[in-house]
């Protein structure tokens, strides 16, 4: 699961990404509401954790903003703001979930699985032999579970997602590595790791035009 973190409270912030990522997500975080958009056209991902107390802008604008563009990403609000006339702003704005401040990251882990299990609830992908669930984030290659990596299943994910069309390296390094400094070889590599899991020619590749799974 690839979850972005908008909270200004830059402690807190980076105190969750340090949890998150130890328990396998892969998290990206700004501080800044004002680089939600520009992130968002580069980045996709399967949940935001969105703040509503921040400075410059508002965390109430910036749902109300993903909604009119037509971005459903899930979105769990998390805030010191325990009104239930906040809540019920919030969830006619189009919030997924509401987390109170003060909180446990254990209990912010247990929702964000379920906000992203409510999404591909019943997704299980059955391509030339390889069975891929997304809610549970597990492959089974022959009927036998077959272990990726973080990297290696959000590469997996975004290919079968998309499958019938070619992906190119600039689509994976923005979904999977976001704006971490890597190039095509990092891409090159985790391809080459996947493809010694998966059957022959299950991912195909053209100079130029990048990647494809067949659909």
């Amino acid at each position: 699961m690839k979850v972005l973190i908008v909270e200004d409270d830059r402690l807190l912030g980076e105190a969750l990404r340090e949890y998150l990522e130890g328990e396998g997500l892969v998290v990206d975080y700004i501080y800044d509401g004002r680089e939600l958009f520009d992130l968002l056209e580069v980045s996709i991902y399967d949940v935001i954790v969105l703040d509503l107390m921040m400075p410059h802008v508002k965390g109430e604008e910036l749902l109300g903003e993903l909604r009119r563009r037509g971005i459903n990403t899930p979105v769990l609000v998390l805030t010191a703001k325990g009104r239930i006339e906040d809540k019920e702003r919030c969830f006619s704005l189009g919030a997924d979930d509401y987390l109170t401040k003060p909180f446990e990251p254990k209990e912010l882990l247990l929702r964000l699985k379920a906000l992203h299990r409510r999404v591909v609830k019943d997704q299980n992908i059955k391509l030339g032999g390889v069975e891929i669930d997304l809610s549970r984030e597990r492959v089974f290659v022959g009927g036998k579970e077959v272990k990726l990596g973080k990297k290696e299943w959000l590469m997996l994910k975004y290919l079968v997602e998309n499958r019938g069309r070619f992906v190119s390296s600039e689509e994976l390094l923005n979904y999977v590595w976001g704006d971490e400094p890597v190039g095509d070889e990092v891409v090159r590599a985790h391809i080459k790791n996947l493809r010694k899991l998966l059957p022959e020619n299950f991912i195909q590749s053209v100079r130029g035009r990048g990647y494809r799974v067949e659909g």
